[in-house]
């Protein structure tokens, strides 16, 4: 177990080598050759223009220019100098509205730590209770937590007190954060320009027709049930063969290109191999092999794409249907179409970027029973990513490799390896063991069949959340492997589980300390190095780009990528509400990340990242869900706890803690939720009538014409349903082939 000297040296470590990341950040921010990396943003908006176009040659690549590197760090008060309002519309508000999130933990954390050290940090260190126990190894953190405190002793009610006071700020801030983002929301949608999304509602399930395709069908039914506002609809195909295609030639152009630039500077023809990854297989001219695999793919691709027009197969019952007004669009996505649920299912569209293609050829009633097998599927990788992570835990401590390894223990007790081993090796062993595990759970939501890009995200990060809450939090707490902790579980009466936790709580607060340095505090450091994609750009760069564009398209800027971000957070904010009742010396850890990440990810939104898409902060109820889960979460394990101090009556002083927290979830639900899920028809109406009135003119079928046309389809052929000549639009008889 580390002592306090040992964590304050591996403090010393991480915040060293965090430095040095953000050194050797500010020293390759400021050379020419890097800027596209760290400034992308500015330059796919055509406001940046390279440094490297003028100078001489040195200067081109490195800046000699002495003045800059004194002020190295001025990237910091930089990242503040964007109003909020200004930094919406640079970066979009699903971005502003992550970034509140490290600045909703300094919020709650910060007058929790305050109050923490001013309060139960004294009551905690005057107990006096471990120095009176013989035969017991306990460190200086011990003596600064509630184990410090003797059985019985009335001191805890100082804890039950603050547990309240601390569960009341919680409230007060998640609430005026929930009204503030609403508000935001609103007024975001309301100053919105227009958008394909906004007049196109997504309709699933179309209920075959003998007589009609499917095309005909969906334009017979909505120029029936809303003759006044239809406009056009675009019909869903299963492209998702041809995309492949598509995909694969692209990736050979990449090598033709490669090959060719190769050729050009060599006058050298280049050879290269048939077989996996040009490493294996016969040896062939490069340029020849390319461009015949190409010729090939070109052709199946031409056979294919006639085939998915042509097929009536191809064709999926599902399509974008367009309306003339948002008033219109709002009131088919938030109705019922049909007497029977089932059939003619409607939501709202998702930005034509946000579309996630592939799924959309799902059959609707398959989405069930590949949801139902996907929970069936998380709850075995939950459990079975148990072992591993235990068994290896169970090695990165010092106890655990001098039994393995006995002849390793005098260079183990030395101080140096000692300080390394407590302070590094347990949070490396579970990042390594975590770094595949956010592919794996998308992977699982794309077989789930969410149709957006958004809601893969959103399913992601419930799926993550729950992964670290169950292996991460509790199965690092709880001692023993997977399954005993599962046999204990099952031998024990609910009531007794969160005794279970609760005494394991203060003994791990030294691993969490060392988890939150080396996943939270390196990570966010080597996020905004950006050392895979700066490598990567100079890859293309040296060969595979030969003009600007190409340049251009080298340049990764990312994304924010919330599925696997916001369930960190949710983990560090976890960590500091269950500690600060308990062992209040990890508080300071917890601030020091959400501090550094809120200044990193306000300069990374403002220079670098590119949005994949924009929901309006739709994911900000899940976000206010899981805060409160581990609220309560931190509730019910200091009740555990307590109720092994053999404090009289502490479950019972306890026990409307978790009932008001679940009473203020469902307050703020019905207060605030439905400004994310619903669109109101007033706000609506509002809209169509200004544009109406400044844009008189114009022509929204036009507009929308290839707004939700497949990507694989763009700028090859058009998809549109008859234009209605202007008789036809007043026609109250609908034109069908059906002979019944």
């Amino acid at each position: 177990m580390a002592n306090l000297g040992e964590i304050s040296v591996s403090a010393a470590l991480n915040l060293l080598s965090a430095f040095a990341f953000l050194v050797a950040f500010a020293i390759l921010r400021l050379q020419p050759i890097n800027d596209r990396v760290y400034f992308p943003k500015w330059y796919r908006r055509g406001i940046r223009n390279s440094p490297r176009r003028s100078g001489v040659c040195v200067t081109r690549f490195v800046n000699l220019d002495w003045r800059t590197y004194i002020k190295f760090l001025n990237w910091m008060p930089a990242a503040f100098r964007m109003p909020e309002l200004e930094l919406i519309d640079h970066a979009g508000l699903d971005s502003v509205v992550y970034i509140r999130i490290y600045l909703i933990g300094l919020k709650v954390i910060g007058p929790l730590a305050v109050l923490a050290f001013l309060v139960l940090v004294p009551v905690n260190w005057t107990g006096e209770t471990l120095e009176g126990v013989k035969n017991l190894a306990y460190n200086d953190i011990d003596k600064l937590s509630i184990s410090n405190v003797p059985d019985g002793s009335k001191r805890f009610w100082v804890h039950i007190v603050m547990s309240y006071v601390f569960a009341l700020w919680t409230f007060y801030v998640l609430y005026v954060e929930y009204k503030e983002v609403a508000a935001m929301r609103l007024r975001y949608l309301a100053s919105e320009n227009r958008r394909p999304d906004q007049f196109t509602v997504l309709v699933r399930n179309v209920p075959p027709d003998p007589d009609e395709t499917v095309s005909e069908h969906i334009e017979h039914f909505f120029r029936v049930n809303h003759p006044d506002s239809y406009l056009t609809h675009q019909v869903v195909y299963n492209a998702n063969k041809l995309a492949k295609l598509v995909q694969k030639k692209k990736s050979l152009q990449n090598w033709y290109t490669y090959y060719f630039n190769k050729y050009e500077r060599t006058s050298k023809r280049p050879i290269t191999r048939t077989g996996f990854g040009g490493v294996v297989g016969t040896k062939v001219d490069a340029i020849d092999y390319y461009s015949s695999e190409i010729q090939k793919l070109s052709e199946a691709e031409a056979l294919e794409r006639e085939k998915v027009l042509t097929d009536p197969k191809a064709i999926v019952r599902a399509a974008f249907v367009s309306f003339k007004s948002r008033w219109a669009a709002a009131v088919c996505a938030q109705t019922q179409l049909s007497h029977n649920p089932t059939i003619w299912l409607t939501e709202w569209a998702p930005e034509p970027r946000d579309v996630y293609w592939r799924n959309l050829a799902i059959p609707y009633f398959d989405l069930t029973i590949r949801r139902l097998l996907m929970a069936i599927a998380l709850f075995f990788l939950i459990f079975f990513f148990m072992i591993p992570i235990a068994f290896v835990q169970s090695l990165a401590n010092i106890e655990g490799i001098e039994k393995v390894f006995p002849f390793l223990t005098p260079l183990i007790e030395t101080k140096s390896v000692r300080s390394f081993i407590q302070g590094f090796l347990p949070g490396i062993v579970l990042k390594i063991f975590l770094i595949l595990l956010p592919t794996i759970l998308m992977m699982m939501s794309k077989v789930e069949g969410f149709s957006s890009c958004s809601s893969l995200d959103r399913r992601l990060a419930g799926k993550y959340h729950l992964f670290l809450l169950i292996n991460v939090f509790l199965g690092s707490i709880i001692t023993g492997t997977a399954f005993q902790q599962l046999k204990t579980f099952l031998h024990q009466p609910p009531t007794e589980i969160p005794k279970t936790v609760g005494e394991s709580i203060p003994m791990k607060a030294t691993f969490f300390i060392t988890y939150i340095m080396v996943d939270g505090w390196a990570g966010i450091a080597a996020e905004i190095l950006r050392l895979v994609p700066l490598v990567i750009f100079h890859l293309k760069n040296m060969f595979l780009v030969k003009t600007e564009q190409d340049r251009e398209e080298a340049m990764d800027p990312g994304c924010l990528n919330f599925a696997t971000y916001e369930p960190k957070i949710q983990l560090y904010f976890l960590l500091g509400l269950v500690y600060s009742a308990v062992t209040p010396v990890l508080l300071p850890f917890v601030i020091i990340f959400f501090a550094f990440s809120y200044v990193v990810f306000r300069h990374q939104v403002i220079n670098v990242y590119a949005q994949r898409y924009e929901s309006g902060g739709s994911f900000w109820p899940d976000v206010h869900r899981r805060l409160l889960i581990g609220l309560l979460i931190s509730q019910l394990l200091l009740m555990g706890l307590l109720s092994t101090k053999s404090v009289e009556k502490s479950t019972i002083a306890l026990l409307p803690l978790p009932i008001l927290t679940i009473w203020f979830h469902v307050y703020c639900k019905g207060r605030f939720q439905s400004a994310f899920v619903r669109f109101s028809l007033q706000d609506a109406m509002t809209k169509d009538t200004l544009e109406r009135a400044t844009e008189p003119n114009l022509n929204l079928r036009a507009y929308l014409k290839d707004a939700y046309v497949h990507p694989v389809f763009k700028g090859r052929i058009h998809f549109e349903s008859p234009l209605l000549v202007p008789d036809e639009e007043n026609n109250t008889l609908v034109l069908t082939r059906r002979s019944s």
